[in-house]
């Protein structure tokens, strides 16, 4: 008989998860958020040439399941909410791997009056709060993104030429495919997930902040760099923050960016979400914001080496 029907996490670690969600949920009481629960399919999708969407049919409609609840908590925001927060399951075709499933856990939330700086302290609280004792750290180590590569990787990543990006990855016997080989910000990628990321976080969590202004996603541009960040621990990237981009018309370039790039790649177009854009148009309120994933931080709480291990039914159990 098969033994497929079995979880891949043991019981003790999914008592783990559920310490880690009860703490969670105390934190954002305490801090006096509002725990909101926003719906998993969209007629929308992300336009972002890195994401996927999972493309679902309801009621004879093409809809997509969500690939974070960023669009429907900032129309909340516009709507005046407050600060808010949720917890809920994602979906993101064709990651799949050590530290990916194609549904996975994300805590997202918003914080009203807040850059990203102020951001990174309250997710550092929130983290020191979810983790064992066994797991405790003390403050956090903060790191631009050119410091970041530059101590990692031995390279400026705003100034150093294409070339030279091209030529580091090749020292580390990296493969740079064709399709990479005139695009900075993918070079960047690998160099980012391969030479840096997995150093970050080892002994702490480990922020990295302003990014690229061409990476910005949906975060403030302040000149060369992004008001953006990540959280990494055990070489795991954990979360990404945003102060959020409040400019309606500003977002709707972004997304038609995306779109030509799409085009550009041979990837499939996606329907903007002309409900969002109008919210912004109607007004955000100055915030920031991040995602973390929920999933990778049990695998540092446990000292799980592959996702399954913290997942009741990864998807292919599911």
């Amino acid at each position: 008989m098969s033994n497929d029907w079995r979880p891949t996490a043991a019981i003790a670690t999914l008592e783990v998860r559920a310490s880690m969600l009860r703490a969670a949920r105390e934190y954002f009481t305490a801090t006096r958020a509002l725990e909101v629960d926003t719906p998993t399919i969209s007629s929308a999708a992300v336009t972002d040439v890195h994401l996927a969407s999972v493309a679902a049919t309801t009621i004879g409609r093409r809809t997509f399941l969500h690939t974070s609840p960023e669009y429907a908590m900032k129309r909340l925001l516009a709507a005046g909410c407050g600060d808010i927060w949720q917890i809920c399951k994602v979906y993101r075709d064709g990651e799949s791997g050590r530290s990916h499933n194609p549904e996975f856990t994300m805590i997202e939330w918003y914080r009203l009056g807040m850059d990203h700086h102020a951001l990174m302290s309250d997710v550092e609280r929130l983290i020191g709060a979810m983790l064992p004792p066994s797991r405790a750290f003390d403050r956090s180590e903060r790191l631009t993104y050119r410091e970041a590569v530059q101590l990692h990787a031995g390279i400026d990543p705003f100034d150093d030429p294409l070339a030279v990006l091209i030529a580091r990855l090749e020292s580390a016997d990296i493969e740079v495919p064709r399709d990479v080989q005139n695009d900075r910000d993918a070079c960047l990628d690998l160099i980012m997930g391969i030479l840096v990321g997995p150093q970050l976080g080892h002994d702490r969590l480990t922020f990295i902040y302003d990014y690229p202004a061409s990476q910005a996603a949906l975060a403030q541009i302040r000149g060369p760099v992004a008001s953006r960040f990540e959280a990494y621990m055990d070489g795991l990237e954990l979360c990404n923050g945003f102060h959020e981009l409040a400019n309606a018309a500003e977002q709707r370039a972004r997304f038609e960016r995306d779109l030509a790039e799409r085009s550009k790649r041979g990837l499939p177009p996606m329907p903007m979400d002309e409900r969002f854009l109008a919210a912004l148009e109607h007004g955000l309120p100055e915030c920031s914001g991040v995602a973390l994933g929920f999933d990778r931080l049990v695998m540092c709480a446990t000292g799980a080496k592959h996702i399954d291990a913290v997942l009741a039914f990864p998807f292919d159990r599911a």
